[in-house]
């Protein structure tokens, strides 16, 4: 390394270092946002360090805060009369590349921290597609295990009740997420219709005969396929034959995996909250649709699907001597993450790295901590970010809402070319990104630096704001 790049580098690390101490004194509670942030600010250090116009403009200190964060109640009603209180947010962080867009998510787990690292990711994440599209993300902190299909309709019309003034389809247009499905968003977007006297595209992830999209329930999983397939292409190889494990056995994983056995790929491995299912020569198709009746329908457990099926095995979710959770030590050539945040630590890291793993995208957001990114960015295995591995989710409601604009309803097949064009599209900013740059980690750090500047060019042009 030359004088004036070591010079650069130190530069940069300073730069980072001293943002992400004012991020962390004025966000002391917020681990999740906290994480978040420092992740990118590692990657971007060496445009802070080349960019002094965006420092002068204090771009980086205007993003790291929401344009406007919406807290407010929930109160709803059960079926046997009991009422109760639920918190609500919006986090609609920014507006500088079009009206917000992010998920909505129903957990118990949910709290600002999380719904503001979520919204942050957002913002590079649909940068990364080159739709016109901000970032914003919101949720509720509700458990809805065991909850009635009429409990669901009056917490939804009660959420939507709030958060309707807020939204709209040219000002924020939210979507699902962990447990807000096609249900949910019938629900919440008949309340909005009532109140607002307008149906117009203000959610996506409606049903494909009122103004959905097709291909929308699959595209996360779908484009994660896609995103691993060009990865590897990329690097000479396919997906042909590899053994993977897939994390989770909600939408994302379902769709990735019926996408990677369509493109022939083994999927030896699924889990869930119960534990996990191996089948060493590959799950079938047909295999994976009796999951995804288990999963969607009856709402059971793997375990359920596994004592109906005597080609699996089942492994009860428990820790190892070691602390290692069983499912990451299998045997795999590609992992595919996508139950939720910080499910890979440190341990479940080096667990895959012991596997044999060559490639690792994340199908969740942000579901490699600190530590099991720090492990895999020593290592040789190519990681494919989810800010641009799951962004197939996000790309496709943008679509759904261009035919929204248009009053058009485009072909499975249309959408689905649109969708492998747009992961092609932000694999190849990611690279271009990473030889600009002269960054290692060609997909974590081009896509976080390709993502932050196409956000900050549109910023220093629309000025102070």
């Amino acid at each position: 390394m030359s004088q004036t790049a070591s010079r650069t580098r130190r530069e940069g690390e300073k730069i980072a270092a001293d943002l992400l101490t004012a991020v962390e004194e004025r966000n002391r509670h917020e681990p999740e946002f906290i994480q978040a942030v420092r992740g990118v600010l590692r990657s971007i250090q060496p445009v802070l360090a080349k960019r002094e116009d965006l420092r002068e403009h204090r771009i980086f200190e205007r993003l790291v805060e929401p344009e406007r964060v919406i807290q407010f109640r929930v109160p709803w009603q059960d079926d046997s009369g009991e009422f109760h209180v639920n918190r609500g947010w919006r986090v609609q962080f920014s507006s500088a590349l079009g009206p917000y867009k992010g998920g909505l998510r129903f957990h118990p787990s949910v709290t600002l921290s999380v719904l503001k690292f979520l919204g942050f990711e957002q913002i590079f994440k649909n940068a990364l597609t080159m739709l016109p599209l901000g970032g914003g993300k919101g949720g509720c902190d509700l458990d809805p295990k065991g909850l009635s299909d009429h409990e669901i309709m009056r917490f939804c019309q009660s959420f939507m009740s709030e958060l309707y003034r807020h939204v709209g389809a040219d000002t924020d247009v939210p979507a699902g997420d962990i447990n807000v499905g096609p249900r949910e968003i019938g629900y919440l977007f008949g309340q909005y219709k009532r109140l607002g006297n307008r149906f117009d595209g203000v959610i996506t992830g409606k049903g494909d005969g009122w103004g959905g999209s097709k291909l929308r329930p699959e595209a996360t999983g779908y484009g994660l396929s896609y995103f691993a397939a060009i990865m590897l292409e990329d690097h000479g190889d396919t997906l042909e034959g590899k053994r993977c494990i897939v994390s989770g056995a909600g939408n994302v994983s379902q769709y990735a995996a019926k996408k990677l056995i369509e493109m022939d790929a083994r999927v030896i491995a699924m889990s869930d909250s119960s534990g996990y299912i191996v089948a060493e020569d590959g799950l079938t198709m047909d295999q994976l649709e009796a999951i995804m009746r288990v999963k969607n329908e009856q709402r059971d457990s793997l375990e359920s699907f596994a004592a109906d099926d005597g080609d699996v095995e089942f492994h009860q979710r428990e820790k190892g001597s070691d602390g290692t959770s069983g499912f990451w030590s299998i045997e795999t050539d590609c992992a595919f993450p996508c139950a939720t945040q910080n499910e890979v630590g440190k341990r479940e890291a080096r667990a895959l790295l012991d596997s044999g793993v060559k490639l690792i995208a994340e199908g969740a957001n942000m579901p490699l901590d600190a530590e099991a990114m720090e492990l895999m960015r020593e290592s040789e295995v190519l990681v494919g970010p989810a800010k641009a591995a799951n962004a197939g989710g996000v790309a496709v409601s943008g679509l759904e809402m261009a035919q929204n604009s248009q009053r058009q309803h485009w072909t499975r097949e249309d959408v689905d070319e649109r969708l492998k064009a747009i992961m092609r599209t932000i694999h190849d900013r990611c690279t271009d990104a990473a030889e600009t740059y002269e960054v290692k980690d060609t997909y974590v750090d081009g896509a976080n630096i390709a993502g932050f500047l196409r956000v900050a060019e549109a910023m220093k042009a629309q000025g102070l704001v």
